[in-house]
C-alpha cells in the first residue's frame, strides 16, 4: 500500500491545491533519461493520429490499482464528508434503476491516489505525445462505475462536443481500468477513424445508445464499425476529442471500474463567460486556462 506519511501537505482538505504528487503512489522523473523510459514508439503515435486512440497502455501496477479501488469504494458513498468537492456527483446519470452509471468528476480534489494520477509519468509522457510533444494541462478527471448484473450504457458521443467551452481543439482523453474490462462487463468501444468526421451533435451520455446515429450521414453510417477496447485492470486508452465511443451494459457478474483523465495543450484558452465546471470561479472568455484547477502536469519549460 502507499502512504502519505511524509507529506503532512496531504492534510488539506482541498488536494486541487496541490499540484505536485503527495503520496509515493507514483515518483515523478526529474531528469530527460528517466522521462525517456515512458516514451511511446512512433510505430503507436503513428496509429493514434491513423485511428484516432492507442489502447493497451500499461500505465499502473495491481498494487496501485488496489489503492485507487479502496479509495474509490470510500467517495463513491454520497454521504462522505468531502462530497461537496466533487464538480459532479451521480449515484446513477441514467433514470434506469436496472441500469445503474455511477458517473462523478472532481475525484482529485478528494482523495491522495486519484490526485496522484495526474502525475503518473506514463501518463504524462504519452500524453505529452500524443498532443504533439506540448506541455499538457488538467482540464478534468471522471470516475465511472457499473456494478455488477445491471451496470448502464455510455451512449456513443464525442468528448469535444461536451468541452467547446475551450478552445480551440487540442484535447485528449485517457480512459484507465480499475477492473479487467471485458465485452462482458461493458468494455469501451472505439469506431476507428471516426475523429476525421467533424464536430457532431452531442446526445444525452447515459441516455439511448444509439441516439448519435440519427447525427451521421449516410456514408459515416456506412463506417460506423466499433471495436471493443478490451483490456487488464491498470492499463489505459488514449484517444482524439473528435473519436465517437461508447460501451455497453454490465451484465456479468463482475463490476466495471475506471477513470478517465482528460486533459489539453497548455495554452488552451477558455470560450464562454460562464461556469467551466461547478464550483469552480470563472475564466472569461479569452482567457488562458491555468491556475488552482487547470495545473500543468509536465515539468516547467517542457521540450523533451
Amino acid at each position: 500500500m502507499f502512504t502519505t506519511a511524509n507529506h503532512p501537505t496531504v492534510t488539506e482538505r482541498d488536494l486541487s491545491k496541490l499540484h505536485q504528487l503527495v503520496s509515493d503512489l507514483f515518483r515523478y522523473p526529474t531528469t530527460p533519461a528517466e522521462w525517456e523510459t515512458y516514451k511511446l514508439t512512433d510505430a503507436q503515435i503513428t496509429f493514434f493520429k491513423q485511428e484516432g486512440y492507442l489502447s493497451n497502455i500499461k500505465l499502473m501496477e495491481e498494487w496501485q490499482v488496489t489503492a485507487l479501488n479502496e479509495e474509490l469504494a470510500a467517495i463513491l458513498d454520497p454521504h462522505h464528508p468531502d462530497n461537496d468537492l466533487f464538480y459532479e456527483f451521480h449515484s446513477n446519470e441514467s433514470t434506469d434503476p436496472n441500469a445503474v452509471l455511477f458517473h462523478a468528476l472532481g475525484a482529485w480534489r478528494l482523495t491522495p491516489g486519484f490526485h496522484d494520477v495526474l502525475w503518473n509519468p506514463a501518463f504524462v509522457m504519452a500524453a505529452s505525445q500524443l498532443l504533439g510533444n506540448q506541455p499538457v494541462r488538467f482540464w478534468h478527471d471522471q470516475l465511472f462505475y457499473k456494478p455488477a448484473k445491471h451496470g448502464g450504457v455510455v451512449a456513443w458521443h464525442q468528448d469535444y462536443s461536451y468541452w467547446t467551452r475551450t478552445i480551440p481543439m487540442q484535447h485528449l482523453t485517457c480512459w484507465t481500468g480499475l477492473d479487467d474490462a471485458t465485452v462482458d462487463n461493458g468494455c469501451m468501444y472505439y469506431v476507428p477513424r471516426s475523429h476525421q468526421w467533424g464536430l457532431l451533435d452531442k446526445p444525452e451520455l447515459a441516455g439511448d445508445m444509439e441516439g448519435l446515429m440519427a447525427y451521421l450521414t449516410p456514408e459515416q453510417k456506412e463506417e460506423f464499425k466499433p471495436v471493443p477496447i478490451e483490456m487488464k485492470k491498470g492499463y489505459g486508452a488514449f484517444h482524439h476529442p473528435l473519436l465517437v465511443h461508447g460501451s455497453y451494459e454490465n451484465r456479468s457478474e463482475r463490476p466495471r471500474r475506471a477513470f478517465v483523465l482528460n486533459v489539453f495543450a497548455d495554452g488552451t484558452t477558455s470560450n464562454t463567460d460562464s461556469t467551466l465546471l461547478e464550483g469552480v470561479p470563472v475564466i472569461t472568455k479569452g482567457h488562458k486556462m491555468e491556475g488552482q484547477f487547470f495545473p500543468l502536469l509536465t515539468p516547467p519549460n517542457w521540450n523533451w
